[in-house]
């Protein structure tokens, strides 16, 4: 009975932890990361002690919870650099991100740097934007992309974006969709004959198409 203690202990922190995650991303993901630790540590119903053992702060709590959100911009980003038409891995990678900061307040918080503590974040945006530029220039060469385009249009896009965030969940990552679609087609060289297509697909996509947790 005495040797089976520990392993009991462990994996009551192991579902502490994994209660407190839970909880984080969805406390982060709908009220942002101005949200109290405490409001998580409630929705967990684990004490604030417990949660600062497993994450002693608030930077550590968050740069886990979007782990899996990092990931994916991670991914994305990459497959956007690998794509050998540079308007489609444009197209694409803006697509991309605006869905993951639909889907979560907190993430996209963490991305635009509202919470600058998470440097991991600041990372990833910097590798984000050097993707858009690269992927800009050589989308520019092909003559798909506006030839003013620069990379604070982007940022400009984003910050626009960040707008809808007051919209219930399942609206909001709707009219991401139909936000990215349009934004895309300000910035295509000439007007392509696939938008009506395009918009309408966008605002159809099912929400079961993307995991939820992104």
């Amino acid at each position: 009975m005495t040797a089976d203690l520990p392993q009991t202990m462990r994996s009551d922190a192991r579902d502490n932890r994994a209660r407190i995650l839970d909880a984080a991303r969805t406390v982060f993901g709908e009220a942002g990361l101005s949200a109290p630790v405490r409001e998580v540590a409630r929705h967990a119903n684990v004490g604030p002690a417990t949660l600062y053992r497993h994450f002693p702060t608030k930077q550590a709590l968050v740069t886990e919870t979007f782990a899996e959100q990092r990931r994916a911009c991670q991914t994305a980003v990459r497959d956007a650099l690998a794509d050998p038409d540079a308007w489609h891995g444009f197209r694409s990678l803006i697509e991309r991100i605006c869905e993951l900061h639909a889907r979560s307040r907190g993430f996209a918080d963490a991305f635009m740097t509202a919470f600058p503590e998470a440097m991991d974040f600041a990372a990833d945006r910097e590798r984000t934007l050097r993707a858009v530029g690269e992927l800009a220039r050589r989308a520019q060469e092909s003559g798909r992309l506006r030839p003013d385009f620069v990379i604070d249009d982007l940022v400009l896009m984003l910050m626009a974006h960040r707008g809808l965030q007051d919209a219930p969940r399942a609206a909001r990552i709707t009219a991401s969709r139909r936000f990215a679609a349009y934004v895309i087609e300000a910035f295509r060289a000439t007007p392509g004959p696939e938008t009506p297509t395009r918009l309408l697909r966008c605002a159809d996509v099912s929400d079961q198409e993307v995991p939820s947790h992104l």
